[in-house]
């Protein structure tokens, strides 16, 4: 099998496409499909959760309205008079109730607003309650309740004559405003019929439920009556614990698992448990387990088509070239090939025909850049034979002058010494603008003194130049040549100017003297050479060799357009200017 295949390029092309893509495919279907599950159980808890907060904004909606109405009623002028008061007061009493009554009616789940009075007359009631379960409820839970301002009870039975409700109600004294003597007991009861309607209509899972437990966990209310009252895990009898505000569980095992979302209401410490079987999403992974089936399947099969398709007629081409090349002789030289075909495969066999001549031309071109490169370096640094002899040397002349009180010979010596140490820098080729200006100042300063009185020299470098990076040993070989060949040759002295300006994204360095100057012809001359210089020519010796060394190297480090400018006008002077690009560090 394997000899098989590597007979034919088409057949192992074929092969690895097939792999390529089936792999990834498998792969890419596989990931869908645990991507899609995770998704579509975390939308189903996500949505669950949002169902709970629905929920939970109702609910704390009208716990919130029951309190603020407590409130209002127990510092209601009327209802604080009639409950102060030592005497029967019919019209009174009737003006509370039906006061009262109108409150209750307003809201639909509001069962009974009953008030209880100290003094024991008759108490203020929106309905008729021949039975109440609420006194064995506080008698029950007598240390909670006196302990807090407002107090909600567990459920209850009320019997009136409509029936009986099923309840639960917020209790809290009423005390008269004036002394704080406490006149009787309000107690706002809850529908609890009322709430679980409002559960059953939230949208919850049809095979799941929701719960509203008390603080104690226990239910408060349910969909189905025989849970209230009795605590969560008479229903979830392995509830885990739920110790955060919010959260998602898991109950139970396999078929039976579950999924337990709950929210804690604020500031009461009830809270929402909904239920959802883990079946009903997991149903929905099993479509979505088909569909990326059936979708991958698909791609494969097109992909396969493609494939064989694509191998043909790729390799078409190649197999004719094959054909020709099979009865080549090597003794021959190697032919030529004609392809009509413009895409990759043509130029590969066009590229064949012309690859030796072009690697033969790009080799002497490589060859050649490093050999100008290597030789402007080496010139560049050619100071670097003796640095530790010269430096402790030139230390012992400058100590020797300062000895004998000759302070411009020691000054002369150290401009000398950072001349030289500057030179060599351990090597590198690139420094600050700031060192590359001090390097030709300590320069200009050793000469001033030699030439003294023949020229004058003047720097105007833009600050924002100073720390930027730059090739050494540029500036000083420039002003040496205007120096050598325009202020000298000149009868009285000269000036040399030094510009430096940032512009946009580079740099422009000039150095301008007042020298002799150049006729026209001289200067295309000196240019032409210096494009020769570029381009790896020989030059002849009249050209200066400070000038060409610094055009090959600005030319080789930074690229053709930062070689160096000349104008010049005979008698006037001579400017050389060069421009290069801005690095970020000085390893560029």
């Amino acid at each position: 099998m394997r000899r098989w295949f590597g007979k034919s390029l088409k057949r192992k092309l074929s092969l690895l496409l097939l792999v390529a893509i089936v792999l990834p495919l498998l792969l890419t279907g596989m990931v869908s499909y645990q991507i899609a599950s995770a998704i579509t159980g975390d939308k189903a808890k996500q949505s669950g959760m949002n169902t709970l907060r629905q929920i939970a904004g109702k609910l704390e909606f009208i716990v919130q309205d029951v309190e603020n109405m407590s409130i209002f009623l127990i510092g209601q002028r009327d209802i604080q008079a009639y409950l102060d008061s030592e005497q029967d007061d019919a019209v009174r009493y009737t003006m509370n109730v039906g006061f009262l009554t109108n409150l209750a009616f307003s809201k639909k789940y509001i069962s009974n607003i009953n008030i209880t009075l100290a003094s024991g007359r008759p108490p203020l009631n929106t309905t008729t309650v021949l039975r109440s379960g609420l006194p064995d409820v506080l008698k029950q839970h007598e240390q909670e309740y006196r302990g807090s301002i407002k107090w909600w009870s567990p459920v209850y039975e009320n019997r009136t004559t409509e029936g009986v409700k099923t309840v639960f109600s917020l209790v809290r004294p009423v005390r008269n405003y004036n002394n704080f003597a406490e006149l009787g007991t309000l107690s706002v009861s809850i529908d609890e019929e009322e709430i679980a309607r409002y559960l059953a209509e939230s949208g919850w899972e049809e095979s799941g439920f929701v719960l509203l437990l008390d603080q104690n966990n226990h239910v408060l209310t349910s969909v189905d009556p025989k849970w209230l009252n009795r605590p969560v895990t008479d229903m979830i009898p392995n509830m885990p614990s739920m110790g955060e505000e919010s959260g998602v569980l898991n109950e139970g095992e396999g078929k039976e698992q579950r999924t337990i979302l709950y929210y804690t209401l604020p500031d009461r410490g009830w809270k929402l448990v909904g239920v959802i079987p883990t079946q009903i999403y997991k149903k929905q992974n099993s479509y979505v387990l088909m569909v990326t089936a059936v979708a991958v399947g698909l791609e494969l099969l097109i992909a396969s088509a493609l494939v064989v398709y694509f191998v043909q007629w790729v390799t078409r081409p190649l197999t004719r070239l094959t054909q020709n090349m099979k009865d080549m002789n090597p003794d021959e030289p190697i032919p030529t090939f004609e392809l009509r075909s413009t895409d990759e495969v043509g130029l590969l066999v066009r590229s064949y025909n012309k690859f030796s001549d072009r690697i033969q031309r790009l080799k002497e071109q490589v060859q050649r850049n490093e050999a100008m490169k290597k030789e402007a370096d080496i010139l560049a640094l050619q100071a670097q034979i003796n640095p530790h002899f010269l430096y402790n040397t030139l230390s012992s002349i400058h100590w020797t002058a300062l000895m004998n009180k000759d302070p411009e010979t020691a000054e002369m010596v150290g401009a000398l010494s950072d001349f030289l140490r500057f030179s060599l820098n351990k090597g590198e080729e690139f420094c600050p603008v700031q060192q590359e200006v001090t390097h030709a100042q300590n320069y200009a300063y050793i000469q001033a003194i030699r030439f003294e009185g023949q020229f004058q020299i003047e720097f105007f470098i833009d600050p924002a130049l100073l720390p930027l990076p730059m090739l050494k040993l540029l500036l000083q070989p420039l002003i040496e040549n205007s120096l050598i060949h325009g202020i000298q040759k000149k009868a009285e002295p000269g000036s040399i100017y030094v510009h430096g300006e940032l512009i946009g994204t580079q740099m422009r360095l000039i150095v301008e003297d007042t020298g002799l100057g150049m006729e026209p012809a001289k200067l295309s001359e000196i240019r032409r050479q210096l494009f020769a210089a570029g381009e790896g020519e020989p030059v002849q010796p009249s050209i200066s060799y400070g000038l060409r060394n610094v055009h090959q190297r600005l030319l080789l480090h930074y690229g053709p357009d930062a070689g160096l400018v000349i104008e010049s006008e005979p008698g006037k002077g001579t400017k050389v200017s060069f421009t290069i690009p801005v690095l970020e560090t000085d390893g560029q």
